[in-house]
């Protein structure tokens, strides 16, 4: 047995026999630290645009939903590509994993350029159909321009990222994130200040530190047992493709639905003026980075999840499965409080403006509220995403940012105002949990392990 089969037989016992619990922490560890990563970009520019203007925060939030589409496109990738490869690894089929990572890698770069370049040829009717007024206009269209130009790269990493935490490689996928958000956080004030570049000095500063983090995780590939990505491995047919949407649609449908219901919410919100999109765009902000906690955690659970499901050891999915949704709802729990108790404090901290406090703090209360249920929300869509149940995954991932949110972002603000707003998400994660439940129920009892 030669290194490479050595090294891939060590992970195989690894990710089968290792006490599912210890197994998770440990592989959630660095995921965790990751998704923090990721949100910290966004907050870094939220936190260093605060304190330019109101308008400029604004303008920044109301081009995250773009953001959002390029994390999608690239989680799709990422995602459809990793867990299939995952799965074969598990089942001992070495070639056809290989055929994939390079495959999935090549489809992200693809669809990057040409994504970004229909934007960039629309890009101020863009910018206006995200909700920009006369007053963020010029800033959103200025942040917007520079993010669009290194779309393909940033997309490339987030399939980088996940390929290397499917195949168990989760300190490889932190530390190309973690240098790059290190990056991105000293060059904000650089930019924003030191250069004079105001808006676009943030937009680089992110295009700089994802450029940066791109080629550290191409590194990690080369490394230890990971698989080593080849272009003549690339494989753009039929049956590649169609594993790509079938494991990664979930997450384009999640992700992209978010997209949509964060420019519905803008839209809805700037009906009450630059202050109202500003703290709902700090509101959403926060969240994000304290569900990003939960989903690190669930990466830890998804490599787990889907070795062992292609090996046959499901139950040690639903162990995985139950660990993580009580622990993370336990966390959630002690984080709504946080947020509840401080939520004007928290607002205060990236946008010290009155108006936008006002907006901010009683969006976030309502967040609080409803927090603790996206530990069953998330932990169920990464199960059946995970072990290649697309459309039940898809089901249960649209349903938070789509056919709950969407109507009651349309509905709530015609009766309650500028209130209706701030309640929506609470009250689509109670609809959501809802779908939810019965969906891992069914999925679970399908795989025949005991409850």
């Amino acid at each position: 047995m030669n290194r490479d089969e050595s090294a891939a037989a060590a992970r195989f016992r690894d990710l089968t026999e290792t006490p599912v619990p210890r197994l998770i922490l440990r592989l959630s560890a660095p995921t965790i630290i990751s998704m923090l990563v990721t949100a910290l970009y966004n907050a870094a520019d939220t936190f260093f645009v605060g304190h330019i203007s109101t308008e400029a925060t604004a303008a920044v939030g109301l081009s995250f939903s773009v953001m959002d589409v390029i994390q999608a496109l690239g989680f799709f990738c990422g995602q459809g590509s990793g867990n299939y490869l995952s799965r074969m690894l598990g089942a001992g089929r070495q070639r056809e994993a290989e055929q994939m990572a390079a495959t999935g890698l090549a489809l992200s770069l693809l669809v990057g350029i040409i994504a970004a370049a229909a934007a960039i040829l629309c890009i101020t009717p863009l910018a206006r159909f995200l909700g920009a007024s006369e007053t963020t206009l010029a800033d959103t269209v200025g942040y917007l321009r520079i993010i669009l130009v290194g779309a393909p790269f940033m997309m490339a990493q987030f399939v980088l990222n996940n390929q290397l935490r499917y195949q168990g490689s989760a300190v490889y996928a932190m530390a190309g994130l973690l240098c790059g958000a290190a990056l991105n956080t000293a060059l904000d004030p650089i930019l924003i200040f030191g250069c004079g570049m105001g808006v676009a000095g943030a937009a680089l500063a992110t295009i700089c530190s994802q450029l940066v983090s791109f080629f550290l995780l191409l590194a990690g590939t080369m490394k230890g047992a990971n698989i080593r990505l080849r272009a003549g491995n690339v494989r753009l047919n039929p049956h590649y493709l169609k594993e790509i949407v079938n494991g990664g649609f979930p997450s384009l449908f999640r992700q992209g639905l978010a997209a949509l219901a964060t420019v519905l919410m803008n839209r809805a919100a700037g009906a009450y003026g630059d202050a109202a999109i500003a703290g709902m765009s700090v509101t959403t902000r926060v969240a994000m980075f304290v569900s990003s906690v939960l989903i690190g955690f669930g990466q830890g659970y998804q490599p787990v999840c889907a070795f062992n499901y292609g090996a046959g050891k499901k139950a040690r999915v639903k162990e995985g499965y139950f660990f993580c949704l009580r622990y993370g709802t336990l966390f959630l729990v002690l984080m709504a409080a946080c947020c509840f108790a401080f939520a004007p404090q928290i607002i205060a901290f990236f946008r010290d403006d009155p108006q936008v406090v006002a907006v901010g703090a009683p969006a976030l209360r309502w967040q609080a509220v409803a927090l603790p249920l996206l530990a069953c929300i998330i932990i169920t869509n990464m199960m059946l995403q995970s072990t290649g149940k697309g459309v039940k995954a898809s089901v249960a991932s649209s349903a938070r940012s789509g056919f709950c949110f969407i109507p009651l972002i349309l509905l709530l603000p015609r009766f309650f105002g500028l209130a209706g707003v701030e309640m929506t998400q609470a009250l689509s994660d109670v609809l959501s949990v809802s779908i939810s439940i019965p969906l891992a129920y069914s999925e679970l009892k399908a795989q025949n392990v005991s409850f």
